[in-house]
């Protein structure tokens, strides 16, 4: 807790200020000023959850001052994406963390209990496509859901999913992760009456273009309710179904 926080509790117990008033504040406090970066501390308190720290591109140093700043400040879950084991390894003498090797995730902290509205879906078209529903699927539980795992029910043998059709309809939101041509998102969606989050993977031959093909694919679906991340993103869709999955505090 840093002191400006601790300024404005203490003029709440004074009453110099209401709750609302300080809440407010609270909301609009500045980030922590580390040199490399910039720690948006109070993300929490603005969105519901706290901010996660991007591994690729940053060395396990920047990683650990970001970390050692969270924690010092009683952040309570952090989520770190896209962190190779050899950087896992240089934090583990210092840091606790959960690694995840296949999602590329570390986890320091607690796991939120569930606590939607519902059940996320995260379905996959291949096995190749695991490696992204993972990053979905530990993503939204690390953010209080309930996950399902659907592993390998792509189109190429429809009957795989069709046996999986009381987890479809009884989802509050799903993950589609497809790579090749992307088409598990559309028959998801012409099955399901819940939100349907596809995420096109870079998996898939040469015309596939990375990926850009499952994307494309997926952004012209003629299935109502299907919305689309960027390739890869599986972080991205399981933030997102996370949300969709606590909307009851808006009513």
């Amino acid at each position: 807790m840093n002191s400006d926080t601790r300024k404005i509790l203490e003029e709440v117990k004074a009453g110099k200020v209401s709750v609302d008033e300080a809440l407010l504040a609270l909301k609009k406090q500045p980030f922590e000023d580390i040199g490399y970066a910039k720690i948006d501390l109070h993300r929490g308190i603005r969105q519901g959850a706290p901010e996660v720290i991007y591994g690729a591109g940053k060395t396990p140093e920047q990683i650990a001052g970001i970390l050692k700043t969270m924690l010092d400040n009683d952040v309570k879950t952090i989520l770190i994406t896209r962190i190779d084991k050899d950087k896992y390894e240089a934090l583990a003498p210092d840091f606790d963390i959960r690694y995840y090797e296949e999602a590329r995730i570390g986890i320091a902290g607690q796991i939120k209990k569930p606590d939607g509205i519902g059940k996320i879906v995260v379905a996959t078209g291949g096995t190749s496509d695991i490696p992204v529903a993972e990053e979905a699927a530990l993503t939204a539980e690390v953010h209080g859901n309930e996950v399902i795992r659907l592993y390998d029910v792509g189109v190429a043998g429809l009957h795989r999913l069709l046996s999986h059709v009381d987890e479809i309809m009884g989802a509050s939101v799903i993950i589609a992760v497809a790579g090749m041509e992307g088409a598990l998102a559309s028959v998801v969606g012409g099955l399901a009456d819940c939100p349907v989050i596809a995420v096109p993977t870079s998996v898939g031959y040469g015309a596939s273009f990375n990926g850009v093909s499952a994307l494309l694919s997926m952004l012209n679906s003629c299935a109502s309710g299907v919305s689309v991340v960027n390739i890869d993103n599986g972080f991205g869709a399981g933030y997102l179904a996370g949300m969709i999955n606590h909307m009851e505090v808006k009513k």
